[in-house]
């Protein structure tokens, strides 16, 4: 490989992808679920259409067969990236005791209310990078607003640098509690769902 393809990671990146997984207990809880679901149901589901689909005979033109087969590989590589997330995983509980600063500033795991500039508040919860749901404002601490408010405490100003411009945030309530992540729910196009409608 040409030295002109390779590229180092800036010290500023965060190590999203690589190393610690920070996580709440929730979070760990859903990608255990996910794997299990795929090791113990739809995979299996899944191989018993390709045994099925290569009984009929030339699998070259075989479209059962092909989809299944790469089906197949979507749910291994799926498998491969959930355990090694589940091994790099660092959980950090919201509801344990915290003292001093840990208590009273912005960490992971934190539910921030802020201001922006307009006067309009709205509240938000800082949690792993494999739990973020807008819906629920669900917030990755490696997000623009995650980085820009660590180590913030209450009345502190935190500068914003988004994509859509700079924007200056008042931090008003700092507190750690329980976050409720969304369970892990067996999705409708899963062979598994296919099977179920079938019957």
């Amino acid at each position: 490989m040409q030295k002109g393809f390779t590229r180092r990671p800036k010290a500023e990146e965060p190590a999203a992808s690589h190393g610690t997984n920070y996580i709440t207990p929730g979070g760990l809880e859903r990608l255990k679920e996910e794997r299990h679901f795929l090791l113990t149901k739809e995979r299996p589901a899944v191989v018993e259409v390709v045994a099925w689909a290569a009984s009929n005979g030339d699998r070259s033109e075989n479209a059962d067969y092909q989809y299944s087969k790469r089906r197949l590989r979507q749910i291994d590589g799926r498998i491969r990236f959930l355990s090694k997330r589940i091994e790099a995983a660092e959980v950090v509980d919201p509801e344990a005791p915290r003292t001093g600063q840990r208590a009273t500033r912005v960490f992971f795991g934190a539910t921030v209310r802020y201001e922006n500039a307009a006067g309009a508040k709205r509240e938000v919860c800082i949690v792993g990078t494999d739990e973020v749901n807008l819906d629920r404002n669900h917030i990755s601490w490696a997000s623009p607003l995650g980085r820009a408010s660590m180590k913030a405490a209450e009345d502190d100003e935190v500068v914003l640098h988004a994509p859509g411009g700079t924007e200056t945030l008042t931090v008003l309530e700092v507190r750690y509690e329980r976050i409720s992540v969304e369970p892990f729910r067996e999705p409708l196009g899963s062979e598994v769902a296919k099977k179920e409608l079938d019957r």
